[in-house]
């Protein structure tokens, strides 16, 4: 049996070379989809934008990571991780000179809009990750992919102001933005180049039909589709925010024209999930093949409350602290909200080795136990807290959220090994699902009542993950020429 431990400095071991060119494949991705903003300031004095037009950017550059997350899995499975996380670099490096080279909002908004796919970009490196390591291995190495390339927005934040500064003039936000699309395009060579999809001798297992998952039930088949409802009404809250009502970037005309579109795209994603399940209408697969979606959904609600409430949160942290406590000025309040991201580094990775090593559904138990009593704490915080507690209790509720992101994941390849990546992507895009209802709420609500209501969503996660079924034995996979092979999953 694997050890649960990983050497990260054995490089002549093949599957640690693949996870540091993964991780860093997702580094890079991240670092592309956040490299405009903390140059924002920059760009609205270059470009002449409105203080509305700065705020449809924002919104823009997350706009289509939720259907993007969906469609990468469906591509991973069936195309492999090496072609489409090559492909996916290659096509953010030209978005990333187009938005560098804009001058006017409607050319910003339109390459902001097409970044955001890149921030799917996750979801291929975690059917790549999977391929490579053994079940008990696959949390750590999941959780190290997803922490340290997280942490690509980071260095975004860090290094690209000062990046444009040593440019210079009034572009050198464009050469900054240039960088990052220029080392996005020669990694997508290099990467196509030294990865392989498996180990040497191992098989590519990839799903009987492509356009959605394959489940194994008539009631499956109910449960999947009344799942898909929240991704479409998440699309449709980001258009409202862009409404008249809100920021006012469309009329009332072109959101009418949006909201019948996602309405008939969500008729058309009900037709191919039940064409592509259309056989078990009248009979079931053999036993051997069979999972339960019931595990794929308890690790939407469980992402959604972990990765969504880390989204919403690093986004409204600096202020804040800004608006809590007195003398603070905003580059104090962003160095100690910064905190939240930075500890991602040892949390997700943290999160997947608790879950090889003491099990997976304790671990995500206690984890999103922890978010709920840490987002309770986070709710008392007033003026009149010492600054370092507010700090330290904001540091052990960002530790349970990411090491909970983590052991989400740790699971997720282990549900059904040809469809990781749709199972990866649909998780994915329900933790943009949170950040969206989450930041929603911010905008009805005071910063107190904000965290309690993620507290009380955690509860309500908490519940959901006491049905989640312990990873065990091994999964049934079909080769290409009708023979059967088990993977071991616990």
């Amino acid at each position: 049996m694997a050890s649960s431990t990983i050497n990260l400095f054995d490089l002549a071991d093949k599957k640690i070379r693949l996870l540091h060119l993964t991780w860093f494949a997702f580094f890079l991705s991240f670092m592309v989809w956040f490299n405009h903003a903390t140059l924002l300031v920059h760009i609205r004095e270059s470009v002449g934008l409105s203080d509305q037009e700065v705020k449809a950017l924002l919104i823009l550059n997350v706009a289509l990571t939720i259907p993007a997350r969906i469609v990468m899995g469906i591509l991973v499975d069936r195309f492999g991780p090496r072609l489409i996380y090559s492909g996916l670099l290659a096509i953010a490096s030209v978005l990333c000179f187009l938005f560098a080279t804009a001058t006017s909002f409607e050319q910003l908004a339109l390459a902001r809009f097409a970044l955001g796919f890149v921030g799917a970009g996750f979801v291929i490196g975690i059917r790549l990750v999977s391929e490579w390591f053994p079940a008990r291995q696959v949390g750590l190495a999941e959780g190290i992919y997803g922490g340290w390339g997280n942490f690509g927005s980071a260095a975004a934040a860090i290094s690209l102001p000062t990046l444009a500064l040593l440019f210079g003039g009034e572009d050198g936000w464009r050469w900054a933005v240039g960088t990052t699309g220029a080392l996005s395009g020669v990694y997508s060579v290099f990467f196509y180049r030294v990865v392989r999809n498996t180990p040497q001798g191992s098989t590519y297992f990839k799903p009987l039909k492509s356009g959605g998952l394959e489940v194994t039930s008539r009631f499956d088949l109910y449960f999947y589709i009344a799942m898909n409802v929240p991704l479409f009404i998440a699309l449709v809250i980001l258009t409202w925010k862009l409404s008249p009502s809100n920021i006012g970037l469309l009329g009332n005309s072109a959101c009418c024209v949006i909201y019948v579109g996602l309405l008939a795209l969500f008729l058309i994603q009900i037709r191919q999930i039940v064409i592509v399940n259309q056989d078990i209408l009248t009979r079931e697969p053999v036993a051997m093949y069979r999972y339960n979606f019931k595990q794929v959904a308890v690790l939407d609600i469980a992402y959604l409350v972990t990765f969504g409430s880390e989204l919403a949160v690093i986004s409204m942290l600096p202020l804040f602290f800004l608006d809590t406590f007195a003398g603070l000025n905003p580059v104090k309040a962003g160095l100690l909200a910064s905190g939240f991201s930075i500890v991602n580094l040892i949390a997700r990775p943290g999160g997947g080795w608790l879950s090889d090593r003491y099990g997976r559904k304790r671990t995500l138990s206690i984890l999103i136990g922890g978010l709920a009593f840490g987002y309770l704490a986070l709710g008392q915080i007033t003026g009149t807290w010492p600054l370092a507690a507010a700090v330290l209790a904001t540091m052990a509720c960002a530790f349970c959220v990411q090491a909970g992101s983590g052991a989400v994941f740790a699971v997720v390849p282990l549900v059904k090994r040809s469809m990781t990546g749709q199972i990866a992507g649909m998780a994915g895009a329900y933790g943009n699902v949170g950040a969206v209802v989450f930041l929603t709420v911010l905008s009805f609500v005071d910063y107190s009542t904000f965290f309690v209501i993620i507290a009380a969503s955690s509860v309500a996660a908490f519940a959901a993950v006491q049905l989640l079924e312990e990873p065990e034995g091994h999964m049934a996979e079909i080769r290409e020429d009708g023979t059967v092979e088990l993977i071991e999953v616990g």
